[in-house]
């Protein structure tokens, strides 16, 4: 019995860990061909990602057009709008 115990409470504290470690987050790299204060163009593949940037957005290195870069960035609602579902008869 103590020994399910404490299974059950590493699976516990393992769950807890996994929620507390945060948002998850991407990476897309690529040369720049954009930079302004709060956005950066990357280009990846025919793509361009524009992803925003503020005074917290920490860059090392010389962000300038034409540098190849790689930015982690995590994905945040804005806005969410919830709409009801049509009732059926």
């Amino acid at each position: 019995m103590k020994i399910a115990a404490l299974f059950a409470g590493i699976a516990l504290m393992a769950v807890t860990t996994a929620m507390a470690a945060g948002t998850k987050t991407y990476q897309v790299t690529g040369p720049v061909l954009e930079v302004k204060d709060d956005v950066v163009v990357v280009q990846k593949g025919k793509e361009k990602w524009e992803v925003a940037r503020d005074k917290d957005t920490k860059v090392s290195g010389d962000l300038k057009v034409g540098t190849k870069v790689t930015v982690t960035y995590t994905m945040k609602a804005a806005t969410i709008e919830a709409k009801e579902t049509a009732k059926k008869k």
